[in-house]
């Protein structure tokens, strides 16, 4: 089995990786992109995983541990392995916020956030619908804001749905409120 930790860019996938982390699992991580002010405690990203399209043949190294993979990829997971997806979900207009401020830092342009807003409700639509019919994927959402308001409570989830003895306190501790920084109080796209 692999932990496969997914979402939307900005939706809290590095926040996942580092509780797993914390609670005893082991990650697939190359730490080539390196932490900065977007993500003080790092991406937790494995450069292969950019590679998906045309190689899955390091896939099998990820066995028994979380790999970060963004949900546009996620359709590249070959069948003949079993995974347990963690999907991380957050309010759109905070995903939308994030990845313009940090793009805008970059000194980097992209499309307009309505035009993002309506690609990413229809992709995460069609997301879901292909998950359904995957018999070796198990999917657990999770709430990025719940994870923030109640930590523990999403440690013992985790731990349930991927069947595993972690160590939920150290996972719930490795939550710091203070890095959930672009708050809009929009329920769309929740």
């Amino acid at each position: 089995m692999i932990v496969v930790v997914s979402g939307l860019p900005r939706s809290g996938t590095s926040l996942m990786m580092q509780m797993l982390e914390a609670g005893g699992l082991p990650v697939l991580t190359d730490n080539k992109r390196k932490a900065d002010v977007h993500n003080p405690r790092g991406y937790y990203e494995y450069e292969k995983v950019k590679r998906l399209t045309t190689d899955n043949t390091w896939l099998p190294e990820a066995e028994g541990m979380a790999v970060k993979v963004v949900s546009l990829l996620l359709y590249e997971l070959p069948d003949d392995l079993d995974y347990r997806v963690i999907f991380m979900r957050r309010r759109l207009a905070e995903v939308l916020r994030s990845q313009r401020r940090m793009l805008s830092a970059q000194a980097r342009g992209g499309p307009d956030d309505d035009a993002m807003r309506q690609h990413f409700e229809r992709h995460l639509r069609e997301l879901r619908k292909w998950a359904v019919e995957k018999s070796n994927i198990h999917w657990f959402d999770v709430n990025f804001h719940e994870v923030i308001a109640t930590p523990a409570s999403i440690a013992q989830n985790i731990s349930k749905f991927l069947g595993r003895q972690l160590d939920e306190q150290a996972m719930a501790a490795s939550v710091d409120p203070a890095l959930h920084r672009q708050i809009v109080d929009d329920d769309r796209g929740r």
